[in-house]
């Protein structure tokens, strides 16, 4: 994640992360991006089950109805694991998590480990006394996805009404107290409709938005030619750094952050050495903590039956099963190979990121969607849009 706000607009110092001693254990939310231990925040898709068809479904939902592959009585004795474990955070998600019956059951055993949990949904099951539930067990953050306003995101999620329904349940959360933000998947097809984010996050009275770019994962690898070319990705990141510092101007500071490029990091520093010295040079201090992607380090995905991969989008590599082997075990293995080398993945990147003056920044970006383009999982990764003369190549 690259905080917008947190470095183009001053929200964080590098202070703020440095004054809790950056142990992931011990930072609020956030500022977990810049610990120094990297305990995995871990993705768990409870469920493959979803009531939408979402064209970008990095999980390949299917229909609701149904049954999953792991109990409620197996899925306390991970969240036992991972607790023990020392990750921070759980985060809930599918499929549509909200179809599992057990959701608040095993969000609430999770926050009563010490974890955060937070969910990932689209929003549309959460009814008032849903949202009251949500709330009674402590869960830390809803996060929903909209695509775009109401005839793009219906498109996307081929169901009618689904818009209308998802900003009933935003609106349902926030009534009960429960702090939300928007999640918004970047392509071709709604790039036109950040400024529609924009506005729906200020008139809402949203306090976080997440700006995803595409990962060629799941129905998304069916989008590759929908993603942006390197121009419209500027165009667009730019567009987000100038809608952000309008709210922060309007004394609207909102959390706004970019997901799964981070290209994003060098381009906002040298935006702002053009703009704001001095702050570009708190801002590389606060992106060398953060250390760019962190797929198989800093965040971990369990599967819906169990399988443990380095992210939610990468399903092409299993590392084990946490039904067979606590993911605490698993994790750290230094005898599953690729696993291993993603703990320390920039001594084995090729092409232009090997040669970059940013790596240490950027991590060598997403490995996942290296992968799916060339085929080599240490290739660059194509959606790097910085040009040869930015990263130090000419």
């Amino acid at each position: 994640m690259i905080g917008i706000s947190k470095l183009y607009c001053g929200a964080v110092e590098a202070s703020d992360a440095l004054r809790y001693g950056r142990e992931a254990g011990k930072l609020p939310s956030h500022l977990l991006q810049f610990s120094k231990d990297k305990k995995p925040v871990v993705v768990w898709n409870m469920t493959r089950r979803c009531n939408l068809k979402c064209v970008h479904c990095y999980a390949q939902a299917v229909d609701p109805d149904g049954s999953d592959e792991i109990s409620t009585s197996q899925a306390k004795e991970i969240i036992d694991d991972l607790a023990a474990f020392g990750a921070p955070v759980m985060l809930f998600s599918g499929g549509e998590p909200l179809v599992r019956k057990d959701l608040i059951e095993l969000a609430s055993y999770a926050v009563g480990k010490g974890m955060r949990a937070v969910i990932s949904t689209n929003g549309t099951l959460i009814t008032r006394e849903k949202a009251r539930e949500l709330k009674s067990v402590g869960l830390s953050y809803v996060g929903v996805s909209l695509d775009g306003g109401e005839a793009v995101h219906d498109a996307f999620r081929k169901v009618p009404g689904a818009f209308r329904k998802a900003l009933q349940g935003l609106e349902n959360c926030q009534r009960e107290g429960l702090k939300v933000g928007l999640r918004f998947t970047i392509n071709k097809r709604n790039a036109v409709e950040i400024p529609t984010l924009f506005d729906i996050l200020e008139e809402r009275e949203i306090p976080r938005i997440c700006f995803y770019h595409l990962v060629y994962s799941g129905r998304g690898s069916e989008l590759i030619k929908e993603d942006l070319d390197h121009a419209e990705t500027r165009k667009v990141v730019d567009l987000i750094m100038d809608r952000t510092r309008a709210l922060f101007d309007k004394g609207k500071e909102k959390e706004v952050l970019t997901v799964d490029n981070h290209a994003d990091g060098p381009y906002l520093y040298l935006r702002l050495l053009r703009e704001d010295p001095a702050r570009a040079e708190e801002v590389m201090k606060l992106l060398n903590f953060n250390e760019g992607n962190n797929s198989g380090r800093g965040i971990g995905c369990i599967s819906w039956d169990g399988a443990v991969h380095p992210d939610q989008f990468w399903r092409e590599h299993v590392f084990g099963n946490v039904l067979e082997r606590p993911f605490s075990e698993i994790w750290p293995d230094p005898n599953i190979e690729l696993l291993a080398k993603l703990k320390d993945k920039k001594q084995y990147v090729g092409g232009r990121c090997a040669k970059c003056r940013y790596l240490p920044i950027c991590g060598g970006n997403f490995r996942a969607r290296a992968e799916a383009y060339y085929g080599d999982p240490w290739a660059q990764d194509p959606a790097c849009y910085l040009t040869d003369e930015e990263i130090g190549l000419k």
